[in-house]
């Protein structure tokens, strides 16, 4: 198959493609800065790669590389727990992934012949935030900016099916892996200083790297998949129990916590998605018969950790 991916470069991404081209697929690698994509990417170890420059909220030239494209994965949209929350930033949140994945299908739109699918990340921050709700693929989006984003994204990408192409929409929890949220929680444990992030008591909803890579890849193969998937593991936990595991593992103290008061004088309200948490359950993404290689938290840091 070929196969276009925007955000190939990012955490998903990279793990993405090294998959899909260790299966012999073809792979279209959209991105902003092909530099950077060619260290990911060298074309000595990567040869089915195509790296294409775009600008990923502007039409252009990239749009016609989605013809005879296989599929698309649109992975892209700016980092949301990274700094704080200005006017500017959350300004940057929202376009990049409302107008990204806008131009991906007016791409798809144009291309003749078009991709069989779309497969288009979101994310849980779609629910809002509770420490009582467990929410699934059919309950309701929150009214916090995060809610608002997710739904400004998510409308773009169902339009896609107006040009009769089958779409999957991925909701992504935390993913976890080397890198990502866990690598920037690692630090605090090597020094003996780790523990959990604010109460203790908010919900973490988790996927392992790996499975992430397989459901985008089972939504790809899978014709019978499509609208809304939960990518998060069927087996959710508490902050302090993210904590306590992480520490059985590294064999290291959990004892540390780090105030809630400390991450807001950081990242101001971005520090949301960190402190106030979401019980969210795979429902339709186990009913799709989709197997976890980690359904527990355990046995996903370890592997991660080893």
């Amino acid at each position: 198959m070929k196969i276009a991916i925007a955000g190939a470069s990012g955490f998903v991404g990279s793990r993405l493609v090294e998959r899909l081209h260790q299966e012999g697929n073809s792979v279209l690698v959209l991105t902003r800065n092909t530099a950077f994509a060619q260290k990911v990417f060298p074309s000595q170890a990567f040869p089915n790669v195509e790296i294409i420059a775009y600008t990923p909220t502007v039409s252009g030239s990239w749009q016609d590389a989605i013809t005879g494209c296989d599929a698309v994965v649109n992975l892209a949209g700016e980092p949301i727990a990274e700094e704080r929350w200005t006017p500017e930033h959350k300004k940057q949140i929202l376009n990049s992934r409302q107008l990204g994945t806008q131009k991906i299908v007016e791409a798809i739109a144009k291309a003749n012949p078009k991709p069989q699918v779309l497969v288009n990340a979101s994310a849980i921050g779609f629910y809002g935030t509770s420490e009582t709700a467990t929410f699934d693929e059919s309950s309701q989006s929150g009214n916090d900016f995060l809610s608002e984003v997710c739904l400004a994204w998510e409308a773009e990408a169902n339009k896609v099916k107006d040009a009769g192409v089958r779409l999957v929409i991925l909701r992504f929890g935390i993913v976890l892996g080397m890198g990502g949220a866990l690598g920037k929680m690692i630090t605090p444990f090597k020094l003996f200083a780790g523990g959990p992030i604010g109460s203790g008591r908010q919900w973490f909803s988790w996927i392992h790297l790996d499975d992430v890579v397989n459901l985008i890849l089972q939504a790809i193969a899978k014709a019978q998949m499509e609208g809304v998937y939960n990518a998060t593991a069927p087996n959710p936990i508490r902050m302090a129990e993210l904590s306590q595991t992480m520490g059985q593992v590294m064999h290291r103290p959990s004892w540390l916590p780090v105030p809630a008061l400390a991450l807001e004088a950081l990242l101001g309200d971005g520090a949301k998605v960190v402190l106030e948490g979401q019980q969210v359950l795979p429902k339709r993404t186990v009913e799709s018969g989709f197997q976890y290689q980690y359904p527990h938290l355990p046995a996903a840091l370890r592997e991660i950790l080893k």
